[in-house]
């Protein structure tokens, strides 16, 4: 399928595609690391949200600047940054989730050295109508910030434009994900990491019609997925850059039909309200949509949610995937592993730098967790 393989092409090398992609379209990219950024604003200014997944190289630089025991994402992007690697960016979004992301700003703002940088601090708790209106302002205050950055004024009709475009996005990517939940073999698990990725650093309007595509072609492959023997998986955790744990999985006998990820469903879930004022519809989704270690919406929402998910696409298990020194998630994990074992759910944890341990150590573990369930 050519869809696939112009994905494949723009998740296997970003930082080529985001260089071609500036001189062709003449848009400021804008880098950030989470999914809380409002990244519809970005697009209303005329920017292009460009998710950061941290390096391939060697980290040195960024050693001078942070801890050792802060993990891969953080000190791999400010790697990047001060190699010159980012050098497409014109700014930077940082909404606040970990300790880390928030001294990396700081970090960043000092020597990171693009044109503009901007924070953006969203609400913890998201239970109240106070944490609602402090989101609106809070992303009355980003608008505004941008209108300054990229020098250009935000209409509400440029929201309801980006809305739009974006709800078409996350519709796209749900229903690839849920075609692939009916048939694993329809798209390996690798291709849908590539999909999910690309969608992240992608002009999103020509992307949109990559999937539109991509979802038709795989509508018609769809057969009788009793034909699957792999055991059914989801993935939870932060970050996923690792394409090579999909393939080991999969030789492992599973397959990861579904995932709680940051750079996965929690990008994509839920959608926008397209009626009333386009900034309080932005930040109600926000304040409804599955939350990441960095939110509070109730004690039990994430344990219940995780369950829920595991039920709902008959998986027989979950894989923890964090990567090390993720505290946020390391703290979630305890209470999120005793939502899985008394819901009879069997885990496991794997935690992850930007460099994997071998195959035969990943294969050994992963046929070890399929013979147990």
């Amino acid at each position: 399928m050519e869809s696939l393989e112009n994905i494949r092409k723009i998740s296997k090398d970003p930082y080529s595609y985001a260089v071609n992609l500036k001189q062709a379209a003449g848009k400021p990219l804008v880098g950030n690391f989470c999914s809380y950024t409002p990244e519809e604003l970005i697009h209303a200014a005329g920017g292009i949200p460009f998710r950061l997944f941290g390096t391939k190289q060697d980290i040195s630089k960024a050693d001078a600047h942070l801890q050792a025991y802060c993990c891969s994402l953080v000190r791999g992007g400010l790697e990047d940054a001060l190699r010159g690697n980012l050098n497409f960016l014109s700014g930077t979004v940082f909404p606040h989730t970990c300790d880390s992301i928030q001294r990396l700003s700081d970090i960043w703002r000092l020597n990171a050295g693009f044109d503009f940088h901007i924070d953006v601090v969203l609400p913890v708790k998201l239970d109240t109508e106070s944490a609602r209106s402090y989101m609106i302002d809070v992303l009355n205050s980003f608008k505004s910030d941008l209108e300054i950055a990229l020098n250009v004024s935000i209409s509400d009709d440029d929201l309801w434009q980006s809305i739009r475009l974006y709800n078409r996005l996350r519709q796209l990517l749900a229903e690839i994900y849920e075609l692939r939940s009916k048939d694993p073999d329809v798209l390996s698990a690798q291709d849908l990491y590539h999909v999910t990725k690309a969608s992240m650093v992608a002009e999103r309007g020509e992307f949109c019609d990559l999937l539109t595509s991509l979802s038709a072609a795989l509508a018609k492959k769809v057969k009788d997925p009793s034909a699957s023997t792999g055991k059914r998986i989801v993935l939870s955790g932060g970050i996923c850059n690792h394409p090579d744990i999909y393939q080991s999985l999969s030789e492992s006998g599973a397959e990861v039909i579904w995932d709680d990820l940051c750079t996965g469903t929690r990008y994509f879930e839920g959608q926008i309200e397209e009626t009333g004022d386009p900034i309080s519809a932005i930040a109600d989704r926000y304040m409804s949509r599955v939350v990441c270690p960095a939110k509070h919406l109730t004690v039990t929402a994430r344990g219940e949610s995780l369950v829920r998910t595991v039920k709902a696409q008959h998986a027989s298990g979950v894989i923890f995937m964090f990567l090390k020194f993720c505290d946020p998630h390391a703290f979630d994990y305890p209470y999120l592993k005793t939502f899985l074992d008394e819901a009879g759910i069997p885990n496991i944890l794997l935690e992850v730098e930007e460099q994997l341990p071998s195959d035969a150590q990943l294969k050994t573990r992963f046929e070890a967790f399929v013979d147990m369930i």
